[in-house]
């Protein structure tokens, strides 16, 4: 059965499949590939938990593959530039004498740079 839809100027026909006394609308999502990182994975589980309106909203105007792609990708760069700049403050020990305090230095750096992406870009 076809049921016509006006929204503004926009005219759109749905469809509906009977089901016992009700009529529910034939829905879909379009497909489309998109690689979602860690990132981007954290932005949906805080969107699903916290922010159920925006999830639901980007979900059915199919924007929330797009959002969580963008999201990914800006922390990453920003982690990237945060990383840099804080490695410019503090120098790292020599890689080539002392290879446990140099990594121990960089995973301490790193988790300062997440843990600002994190409060401004994630969990925002």
């Amino acid at each position: 059965m076809k049921l016509p839809y006006k929204k503004g100027t926009m005219n759109m026909e749905l469809t509906y499949t009977p089901q016992g006394d009700y009529l529910l609308p034939d829905l879909t999502l379009s497909k489309v590939a998109m690689r979602i990182g860690k990132y981007g994975m954290m932005r949906k589980t805080f969107l699903k938990t916290e922010r159920k309106g925006m999830y639901a909203h980007l979900m059915l105007t199919e924007q929330l593959n797009h959002h969580l792609t963008d999201i990914d990708r800006t922390a990453r760069e920003q982690i990237e530039q945060t990383m840099q700049e804080l490695l410019r403050l503090n120098p790292a020990p020599d890689k080539a004498s002392d290879p446990l305090a140099w990594m121990e230095h960089m995973n301490h750096l790193k988790l300062q740079a997440e843990e600002l992406i994190l409060t401004e870009l994630i969990y925002h």
